[in-house]
């Protein structure tokens, strides 16, 4: 079950400040799908409750930068920095199928957390992202790559999509 909506990624004023490292890691490939459909858990969330997540400096992750790098026949390249970056377009989110599955970046998936996956943005990166049907607002650390789909530009955690009222 995925919902599409228009969002608006921007760089946010208090973004993370990209530490390149000396190795440029390697790409952890997308988790394996645990089940044909995606869902929702069987609880609501109190989107009162959902922090967003709170931007800082990392390091670049060793995992999920490589550069470039090919899914489905197409070729994607990492953006050296996020510095600048906005995008304007579709969304979509993910839930139980890959929860608690490794993210592109060697972390495990928690669709409780304000995570997103995005194709070229570096990993780690903060961004705002716009639900532009409502106004509401968040900010989500991109730490996986996706979604591979057309017309979509970033992949929401569950717990995000919620928060900015994708569901």
């Amino acid at each position: 079950m995925i919902k599409k909506t228009e969002v608006l990624i921007t760089r946010s004023v208090i973004l993370l400040f990209v530490i390149l490292l000396s190795g440029c890691g390697f790409f952890g490939g997308l988790s394996k799908p645990g089940g044909s459909t995606d869902s929702a858990p069987n609880v609501t969330l109190d989107n009162r409750k959902i922090i967003n997540a709170t931007p800082k400096v990392e390091a670049r992750s060793r995992g999920g930068n490589f550069t470039p790098y090919t899914v489905l026949g197409k070729t994607y390249r990492v953006m050296k920095t996020a510095k600048g970056y906005k995008e304007r377009g579709g969304a979509s989110w993910y839930g139980t199928k890959f929860h608690g599955r490794l993210t592109s970046n060697g972390e495990r998936y928690n669709m409780y957390e304000m995570t997103a996956a995005h194709k070229s943005l570096p990993i780690p990166t903060y961004v705002s992202v716009k639900n532009l049907d409502n106004g509401r607002e968040i900010i989500v650390r991109v730490n996986d790559r996706g979604p591979f789909h057309e017309g979509r530009i970033i992949d929401l955690s569950y717990a995000a999509a919620s928060k900015i009222g994708m569901l």
